[in-house]
């Protein structure tokens, strides 16, 4: 099946907010198609299938934060959105499928979650060798704490401070 929507530009959406992988409602209604408010509108008329673990709304701080890291569209008084954006979790997207019925939701649905499961695959190394680590450093007297320290901040560091390069670079 081909793609409807590139795999780059849904993972470009996927943020992590409160230790959770989720996609906002503004970029969700983008991609099924649909105004921001007739998405929020759907799933408010089916509340029950979003508890809070699938779907929250974000707080003035979270997304001023947004905002300020990753340059989404900032909010003014006269135009954009009148309420916080709603944060949509893994299981939140797929229930979706089920509110927003058509068929370009489903082809959609389908590519997010593909890109969430992209993206679990490339965070669990990271994961286990955090584990690894962990187990080493209490085996190892403190003299090797800034080792492992120094190990902990590379295995972050790609995930936290990646930037894009723009433009032309020289090859080394």
């Amino acid at each position: 099946m081909k793609e409807i929507i590139p795999a780059e530009i849904i993972e470009k959406k996927i943020y992590l907010i409160r230790e959770q992988k989720v996609m906002l409602d503004s970029d969700l209604a983008l991609l099924y198609g649909v105004e921001t408010f007739n998405l929020n509108k759907a799933v408010k008329r089916n509340i029950d299938r979003f508890p809070e673990d699938f779907m929250f709304q974000l707080t003035k701080e979270e997304t001023d934060s947004l905002i300020f890291q990753s340059g989404i569209s900032k909010r003014s008084d006269r135009v954009g959105r009148r309420h916080l954006a709603f944060a949509f979790t893994e299981q939140g997207v797929a229930m979706l499928s089920s509110v927003l019925r058509s068929k370009r939701a489903v082809d959609v649905n389908i590519e997010i979650m593909r890109s969430f499961v992209r993206l679990r695959i490339v965070l669990s190394p990271h994961k286990e060798l955090t584990k690894k680590i962990d187990s080493m450093e209490k085996k190892y007297d403190a003299q090797f704490r800034a080792v492992f320290d120094a190990i902990r901040q590379l295995i972050a560091a790609p995930a936290k401070n990646a930037k894009k390069i723009i433009g032309f670079g020289k090859e080394e």
